[in-house]
Formats: structure tokens, sequence, C-alpha cells
């Protein structure tokens, strides 16, 4: 992710055209922190209030050195008012650390089972080298992964991707979308 704190300077002295290029590349990410509280709190309110504080504070925000600077800001508004928030209605957040990767979240059983029922029908030679791909877990190299199956690496890796794109064809006919990083 690039430093956002490029806008920095535009933005404390109230430029809202710098504001908005930066909520625009802040928004994703602040968002994606929120997620763990969806459950709990609206994270939309939340959101949108925590942009409101940030654009209020950035004028006497100083910058630590570090990069994004003013998203780590963010970040930290939205956490403290989903955690005020849940205070407020005499319930304790179900993990207070700083992380979002490290909270566990729950499967999704019907994803879990929509996966499976994708994959089932795939093709015997897609299946066996998205199997194999995933048994392996980056473990041994495609090479070998390849001559275990009995296929060339070539072979292999266009089993693989036919495998994935049958798969993500068929995951999206059950309505499951998925990000642009499965590309």
């Amino acid at each position: 992710m690039k430093n956002l704190d490029v806008y920095l300077p535009a933005i404390a002295s109230g430029d809202s055209q710098s504001f908005a290029r930066w909520m625009a590349d802040a928004e994703p990410p602040l968002r994606r922190s929120l997620g763990r509280f969806a459950a709990q709190v609206d994270v939309e309110a939340v959101l949108q209030e925590t942009l409101l504080r940030v654009w209020q504070v950035a004028p006497r925000f100083q910058a630590d050195g570090r990069e994004n600077g003013l998203l780590r800001l963010g970040h930290r508004i939205g956490r403290n008012l989903c955690i005020s928030e849940l205070r407020r209605r005499g319930k304790e957040p179900a993990s207070l650390t700083e992380d979002p990767a490290a909270v566990a979240h729950e499967p999704d059983p019907l994803l879990r089972e929509t996966i499976v029922r994708c994959r089932e029908k795939l093709p015997p030679k897609p299946k066996a080298a998205l199997n194999a791909r995933m048994e392996a877990a980056g473990g041994e190299a495609d090479f070998t992964t390849a001559a275990r199956l009995g296929m060339k690496k070539n072979t292999f890796l266009q089993n693989l991707t036919r495998a994935r794109k049958l798969l993500e064809a068929c995951l999206r006919k059950y309505g499951v979308e998925l990000r642009e990083a499965w590309s």
C-alpha cells in the first residue's frame, strides 16, 4: 500500500479534495479492520464517524515518521468507537487485540459446503492438480507435485489454472464472489 501521508499537508490545510483522495484509498483497509466488529456494531456508521473524526483531527496530527500515520490513527479511532459502542450497550468486545488477523473467525459452514460441492464437480485432472497443490501447502515445488501426478510441470499448471477458473465459475453460480486477489 502506498503511503497516504503524502496527502497530509494539503489535508491539514483544509483541502477537501486531498482528503477525498486520501479517503478513497483509506476506506477499504479501514472497513476491513472494522469487520471483526460487524456482528455486534453498525460498522458502516462507525466508519463514517471515523472518517469524520480523522478529517477533524488532521490539522493537529503530528506524523511520527512511519508511513500511513493518518491511516493508523483512523484504525485506532474506528476500533475505539466500536469498543465504546459495545461498552455503551453493556457488552465487552470478544477480542481487544490490535491485529485484526489475530482474531479467529468462525468458518461459514454453508460456504465450506459450497466449496466442497464445487470441488467435487471438477474434471479429474484439474481436480487432481488442485488437490495436490493444496496437500503440498507450499512445501514442495510444482515440478515435484507434477511428477507425483505423472504430469509435466506445464501440464500441471494448466490443469491448476483450469481448476481455479472452473471453481470460481461454480462458486459464482452459488452467489459467492471472490476478491481480485484470487485471480
